[in-house]
């Protein structure tokens, strides 16, 4: 294992270095922790925050218990937020409109807070859905205070319909850099693909929330969370030698998440991935594969140097190796940490795959993969997957991921399965020879 340290942050790496002789892709866990001495700090660059809510005539639904969800949810989000935060208030249906304050941003204090909650009692629901839009004027609202720590809340209870799939794909990309956005589903009418190409694109979480009644406690606990970061923008910054390669760089815990599409070029040989807003006391697991250039047994070779950029500012590096042997055991060794979060991967394509053929009606590719499943996410430990996976199918044995498909399942119990499919379990870390030194 190899270390890198910074006041506040470490990165440390976790790999088997070994190849036999013609190998050429290297395999290594990056683990980035912050400390407990980031929470003495006020953020820097300050912190905005935005709530969008749904106001779409669908959010009438429940006899009017969604919309008054959405109302108590955001009084919720507004009462946490942190005096000094710039905020605003955003409500969403075919179009965006400006809630609290009028224009512009407020400032979080008792007065702005309790002007804030006065307006959103007053919401009513109509008119359509245009996601799109809504992160637009998110958008150009974090435009008004750039840097620091800028997180949005979005809720929606359907489809993108009112605007076309292009339309919301450029909503996104504009975005892309300039806020993170926690997505949330409310009931079981909205579209998973959607609310998890917003939440990818822009480094946020995206959730089902089955029932109004859960709401509340949903937006409070989001907006806490928001309001415990202190650093706005951390990144991975990888250098690869002449002759490598990134295969990919991918987020394995908390939750799956393919960075390798989502870094900046610095120079030929080094870019920059973001990994977002941090807060005290986080830990987050990277999966990163580097192809290299075929080696001969006794060579030793630099795969990767791996920093981190804590507000653009770089930081000493972690080294990931290549060293080329003839020694069978030496070779096929696996790094304990590359093993366990690559069986996580498994779980969430293997729940994917499942869900896809039990809606298309194939009962037999669905019952291999979903038992597949149930055996990787009980080897891993995984008790809260091995409980969503129970709602859709008998489980008979776990160890063996003998299943039988449900008769009937809830709507909810199927779009938690799958939205929830990326969440992982970290890995039980213990010395390990097949460590980097």
């Amino acid at each position: 294992m190899t270390d890198s340290i910074h006041t506040g942050f470490k990165a440390s790496v976790f790999q088997n270095e070994y190849l036999p002789a013609g190998g050429t892709s290297v395999d290594a866990i990056i683990t980035v922790a912050s400390s407990h001495e980031m929470s003495r700090n006020e953020p820097v660059g300050g912190r905005v925050e935005v709530i969008v809510i749904d106001t779409s005539g669908s959010m009438k639904g429940d006899n009017g218990a969604k919309i008054a969800a959405a109302r108590l949810a955001t009084i919720a989000a507004v009462n946490v937020l942190a005096d000094g935060t710039e905020f605003a208030v955003v409500m969403g249906n075919h179009e965006a409109r400006m809630l609290y304050p009028h224009q512009g941003l407020a400032v979080a204090s008792g007065q702005t807070r309790s002007e804030a909650c006065d307006s959103v009692r007053r919401v009513q629901a109509d008119g359509g859905t245009a996601i799109g839009a809504w992160l637009l004027a998110a958008s150009a609202l974090f435009n008004l205070s750039p840097g620091g720590v800028a997180h949005c809340t979005l809720l929606t209870d359907g489809k993108n319909e009112h605007e076309k799939p292009w339309q919301l794909d450029q909503a996104i990309a504009h975005s892309v850099g300039r806020f993170q956005c926690d997505a949330r589903g409310l009931g079981t009418d909205w579209d998973v693909t959607e609310l998890r190409k917003i939440s990818a694109a822009l480094l946020g979480t995206v959730d089902i929330v089955p029932s109004p009644h859960e709401l509340e406690d949903e937006f409070r606990a989001l907006t806490m969370a928001s309001m415990s970061k202190q650093i706005g923008s951390v990144a991975l910054r990888l250098w690869t030698p002449k002759g490598s390669t990134l295969g990919f760089l991918k987020q394995v815990s908390p939750n799956l998440e393919d960075l390798s599409d989502k870094g900046s070029s610095i120079s030929p040989l080094i870019a920059d991935y973001p990994l977002g807003a941090w807060g005290a006391d986080e830990e987050r697991d990277y999966h990163l594969r580097i192809d290299v250039p075929v080696g001969t047994v006794g060579q030793e070779r630099l795969a990767a140097r791996v920093m981190l950029t804590i507000d653009g500012e770089e930081q000493p590096a972690a080294l990931v190796r290549a060293v080329w042997t003839d020694d069978d055991v030496l070779t096929t060794r696996i790094n304990g940490e590359v093993a366990h979060y690559t069986g996580q991967a498994e779980l969430a394509d293997a729940i994917a795959d499942g869900l896809a053929a039990r809606e298309e009606g194939d009962g037999a590719t669905a019952t291999i993969k979903l038992g597949r499943a149930v055996q990787l996410a009980h080897e891993a430990g995984n008790d809260d997957t091995v409980r969503l996976l129970s709602k859709v199918v008998e489980v008979d044995d776990p160890k063996t991921g003998t299943v039988r498909l449900r008769r009937r399942v809830e709507a909810a119990d199927a779009m938690a399965l799958d939205v929830r499919s990326t969440r992982t379990v970290r890995v039980n870390r213990r010395p390990s020879s097949g460590d980097s030194t």
